[in-house]
């Protein structure tokens, strides 16, 4: 049996169009045969024919068979493309697209495959595998086909699984950084505490020996009118010069405060609470900025 190059299913599609062109050809010679045959019957009746005569039914002929033949080419030209069209709307299906080579219809060698194909082998085909529906375009290379869009959804699949495996440790990595940043957030403040504690407990126990003093003073001052009133004018003189004593120690023990709370932020305690925080930061800002870049809705 020959072959002309496809499948046994695209073989059987060559040959049922065939055998629909072969039908749609007889019937048009037969028409041509009755334009012939209604001559003959019609005008051939006479023994002698002048010149004209033979000239006018020649031509009458000739434009009968023309039209006859000029009609079944422009039928076969239109069947020809809705056969293309049902392909083509086939192919568009599963997103192909199908190319034509017009030069190829000009192929003597393949003209003559299909004409020795008709002769030996058509025959035969009538007799193998009889639809009794009417046959549906099956997709072109359709194993081919399915098992591409398979694999193409068992990619994307894939793909997907990752995404969101990637997405949950992504996740994770950010709930650990903010969880860091809460602790060091909470270690920073119980130092800063402890050292707020420290100071104030040293100016406390500074004040209250200020106050002892002052409270010694003004008693030593109560006690000294009592005994002389001649020395109230050196006690006053000596009371105003504890309150300034006092404002200036008072005056120290700011500077004394500031000077503390610059020498804590240059602790190295201080400079590494503050360095983490701020490497915290930094990798909380590039988490959001990938977690934004697979769910920027969220």
């Amino acid at each position: 049996m020959a072959d002309i190059g496809c499948n046994d299913h695209h073989q059987n599609e060559v040959i049922n169009y065939m055998r629909f062109a072969r039908s749609k050809r007889m019937l048009r010679l037969k028409t041509v045969d009755s334009c012939f045959e209604e001559l003959q019957d019609s005008r051939l009746v006479d023994e002698t024919f002048t010149v004209d005569e033979v000239r006018d039914m020649l031509d009458g002929l000739h434009a009968v068979v023309r039209g006859e033949v000029e009609m079944e080419l422009i039928n076969t030209a239109h069947t020809n493309v809705l056969l293309l069209r049902q392909l083509f709307f086939q192919a568009e299906k599963f997103y192909l697209r199908l190319q034509t080579d017009i030069s190829e219809l000009e192929n003597r060698e393949l003209l003559e495959q299909i004409a020795e194909f008709e002769k030996t082998d058509f025959k035969v085909s009538q007799k193998l595998n009889q639809e009794s529906n009417k046959p549906k375009l099956a997709p072109l290379n359709e194993g081919g086909v399915s098992e591409l869009l398979n694999k193409e959804i068992a990619k994307l699949q894939e793909e997907n699984e990752k995404l969101k495996a990637k997405m949950r440790t992504l996740e994770s990595q950010a709930m650990n950084v903010l969880e860091e940043k809460s602790k060091t957030q909470k270690a920073l403040e119980d130092l800063r505490k402890v050292e707020g504690d420290k100071q104030l407990s040293a100016q406390s126990k500074e004040i209250s020996c200020l106050e002892d003093t002052v409270a010694a003073l003004k008693e030593d001052y109560n006690r000294s009118l009592t005994i002389n009133a001649a020395s109230q004018k050196d006690l006053q003189e000596n009371l105003v010069s504890t309150k300034h004593e006092l404002l200036r120690v008072q005056e120290q023990l700011s500077m004394a405060e500031k000077e503390l709370d610059k020498k804590f932020q240059q602790t190295a305690a201080y400079r590494n609470m503050k360095e983490i925080l701020a490497k915290k930061n930094e990798q909380i800002k590039e988490t959001r900025k990938r977690l934004q870049k697979y769910e920027p809705d969220q």
